[in-house]
């Protein structure tokens, strides 16, 4: 009897087993989309696959900003904005061209979409990622009207959001949506808080460029900053970030200047290769993306 008590001991403990296998093999779904207001008929929408979006509510419709990471997340989002308005989503702007901020694109109801804006520049990297023939459908949401610097999109008689170019920073092509009135600003990748921030240099992004925007962000009128991956930010948490990416920045060229090479500057920062990334595949780390900046000719 004990024997067989043991044997099936050793096959509950073994089923246990691999049930824990197989549901470490499900794919992670996404939390839940979830709707925060930020002030007056702003709001920002977290949760679902990809980054944080966000929308006003004007008298003649609705300015998105930013899709999520696939289509059903973004419908997702249509379904929260419906809850409160019934009104169309006449304008849909893109802060830049990474796959979290447009892959759920098609998620919009394009009928309803009077533009879709975006820098010239993030147009062009989503015409290169739309020639993909996997990405056809994508092409009917390329932006309709870009600008390299500035531009102020109205929304007739209540929404006016200023669109700011601040230069090569996190892509080339980063565009800031800025509600002047409620002294609020949608920034998408221009900050991370709680790790370094990510620059595609691929793209054109630069360390000093995203200093320079950093600074021009915390020039503006706003106390609220909405980023793609974190809760409303401050001035305070821009500040820091940018206190630290300078002290980061100025440490590494004294490095340069003494000769160091970019394997010992990396090891000085703790900075590890992640085993077995692909060179083709591997996110250089801010430290190096600092240094290339300072040794590369342009």
């Amino acid at each position: 009897m004990k024997k067989v008590m043991r044997r099936m001991g050793f096959l509950v403990f073994f089923a246990l087993i691999g049930i824990n296998a197989l549901l470490c093999q499900q794919p992670q779904q996404p939390p839940p989309v979830a709707v925060q207001q930020v002030k007056g008929n702003i709001y920002m929408v977290k949760g679902g696959s990809g980054a944080n979006t966000g929308f006003i509510i004007a008298e003649e419709g609705v300015l998105a900003i930013d899709a999520k990471m696939t289509e059903e997340s973004t419908k997702q989002v249509v379904a929260e904005i419906r809850k409160l308005t019934s009104k169309p989503i006449v304008t849909v702007v893109i802060t830049h061209s990474d796959g979290d901020h447009v892959n759920g694109l098609t998620g919009f109801p394009r009928q309803e979409i009077r533009q879709i804006i975006a820098h010239e520049q993030t147009k062009k990297d989503m015409e290169e990622a739309f020639k993909d023939s996997k990405m056809e459908a994508f092409r009917a949401y390329l932006p309709t009207q870009t600008f390299s610097k500035d531009l102020s999109v109205l929304i007739p008689k209540t929404c006016l959001a200023d669109l700011k170019h601040f230069g090569p920073a996190h892509t080339s092509g980063d565009a800031v949506v800025f509600f002047d009135a409620e002294k609020v600003a949608f920034i998408g990748d221009l900050v991370f808080i709680g790790r370094d921030p990510l620059i595609h240099r691929q793209k054109g992004g630069t360390s000093f460029g995203s200093v320079n925007t950093l600074k021009k962000l915390l020039e503006l009128n706003a106390d609220t900053y909405i980023s793609g991956h974190n809760d409303p930010l401050t001035k305070k948490d821009i500040q820091e970030l940018l206190t630290s990416m300078e002290d980061k920045q100025a440490k590494i060229k004294s490095m340069v200047q003494e000769g160091k090479s970019l394997e010992d500057i990396k090891k000085a920062f703790g900075i590890t290769d992640q085993p077995g990334a692909a060179a083709g595949r591997r996110r250089p780390s801010l430290v190096e993306v600092i240094y290339l900046d300072l040794t590369e000719k342009k």
